[in-house]
């Protein structure tokens, strides 16, 4: 039974035995049409790679066209192209003059390498499809990874190949300059508003213009001043007034203890009181309405601990593409499991940044990671932490393109500006840096503006 039930399991090694999706006439024509007329190779050399070839000898040849074009050469034929390869001791490896011969005079159409080329690169994109379902075959029945992460897995591949199908990018200024225009002429509709996305903090968000879109943006503070509530603040007025879909990363807290934050924030409710069930009948009554209000609010929280950047990403694209998600929120950065667990600790933190930024530019929107500052703030005389204070501060600070300090003086001194905190602006690679002061709400975990007398932020 057990032989049977062994020999009925797909075997990977089977499901690639068969020759790859590959078409060796067209990788001919390609390279053929190249010999007759040169300047085919305008036509191609954007869309075309050498990897793109299934043969190896017609990876050598296309490599060394592109090497003699790239250099200025124009009479590229079957004896400048044997010369080269002499040179580089490769044309006994691609078959000898004889062969270059052989695909000039199999061309059925020089003028048709566009679509000789088309055929090449569908086929190399069918192969990485192998290659992306044989790996996830391969941990389906003999790896031991989590499920989540063979999804991630496969989610990574395809959208990989996809990337890199795309060929459509605008180089030319007048195409360029067409977008930025609008971008301009939008901005000028709305004179005296930010063109980023609004935090809730009219205050900060003169100082940095709203947060834009594809920017990475770490926001550091030493434990308990307050980076989750000021996020979550943020987050409950981009989702609400704003009515844009936010997504959680939440490597710390529960779902639980963040929805409680949450209606805290909304009902103006002493936290401390509500852990405890203290209630006043018109207390119930506020928490009930704040939880009828936030139950319509875009906010999508995942709690689940030991997230690596890679599940991270494959979350936020496909959040992105059925929600619409606008911003990205990561509490914290320390905290995201390390893909190369060998690296040291500095290299892990560089990896997940730079990894961070890539999703932000690859969904378009911002996204903000709270990260730990080190000890060292806490032992000098003036405690408003810098950049040198950010824990592995070389790669965050340099990801970054804003990076903010969150800092209360009366967390050290209650007698010190008490109810305050800044909002240092210690980088922001498009604009000022500075010090926005905020009205803080310890009971509710709230911040505000000082220009705000009452309601939520502006």
């Amino acid at each position: 039974m057990a032989s049977r039930d062994a020999a009925a399991q797909p075997s990977v090694v089977d499901l690639t035995a068969r020759l790859p999706p590959q078409s060796l006439v067209a990788e001919q024509s390609v390279l053929g049409s190249i010999l007759i007329l040169n300047e085919a190779i305008d036509e191609i050399a954007d869309i075309l790679h050498p990897a793109h070839f299934y043969s190896e000898k017609h990876q050598i040849l296309y490599a060394a066209i592109l090497r003699m074009y790239e250099s200025g050469i124009r009479g590229i034929d079957v004896l400048t192209l044997a010369e080269e390869l002499e040179r580089r001791k490769e044309l006994e490896a691609i078959g000898g003059a004889e062969y270059l011969l052989t695909i000039q005079d199999a061309v059925p159409h020089a003028a048709h390498v566009k679509y000789y080329a088309e055929i090449v690169r569908d086929k190399w994109i069918q192969r990485s499809l192998t290659q992306v379902c044989t790996e996830v075959l391969r941990e389906c029945y003999h790896g031991s990874s989590d499920t989540a992460d063979v999804l991630a897995l496969a989610e990574k591949g395809i959208f990989q190949i996809l990337e890199q199908q795309e060929t459509g990018a605008k180089l030319s200024m007048d195409e360029i300059l067409l977008e930025t225009m609008e971008r301009i002429n939008h901005r000028m509709g709305r004179e005296g508003t930010i063109s980023g996305l609004s935090t809730g903090f009219a205050d900060l968000d003169r100082q940095t213009n709203g947060f834009q879109p594809s920017e990475l943006i770490i926001l550091a503070a030493r434990p308990s001043m307050g980076k989750t509530a000021f996020v979550c603040n943020i987050a409950d007025w981009v989702a609400g007034p704003g009515n844009t879909g936010v997504l959680m990363f939440s490597l710390e807290q529960s779902k639980l203890e963040l929805a409680e934050r949450f209606l805290c924030n909304r009902a103006r409710l002493d936290g401390h009181r509500v852990r405890k069930g203290l209630f006043e009948p018109a207390e119930r009554d506020a928490l009930f309405q704040a939880a009828s209000e936030l139950s319509r609010v875009p906010i999508f929280i995942d709690d689940t601990a030991a997230r690596t950047v890679g599940q991270i990403a494959a979350i936020c694209r496909r959040m992105k593409r059925r929600h619409h998600i606008g911003l990205v929120i990561i509490d914290y950065l320390q905290l995201i499991e390390p893909e190369d667990k060998r690296a040291n600790r500095e290299q892990q933190i560089a990896q997940t940044t730079r990894r961070l930024k890539g999703i932000a530019k690859e969904n378009d929107l911002p996204v903000v990671a709270l990260s730990q500052l080190n000890r060292g703030v806490e032992l000098r005389e003036d405690k408003r932490p810098r950049l040198a204070d950010l824990r592995e501060s070389g790669a965050i600070e340099q990801d970054a393109d804003i990076v903010m300090f969150l800092h209360r003086p009366d967390a050290y001194n209650p007698e010190d500006r008490p109810g305050e905190a800044e909002v240092i602006v210690a980088k922001h690679r498009s604009g000022p840096t500075g010090i926005v002061t905020l009205r803080w709400r310890k009971e509710s975990m709230r911040f505000e503006d000082f220009s705000v007398a009452d309601g939520f932020p502006l």
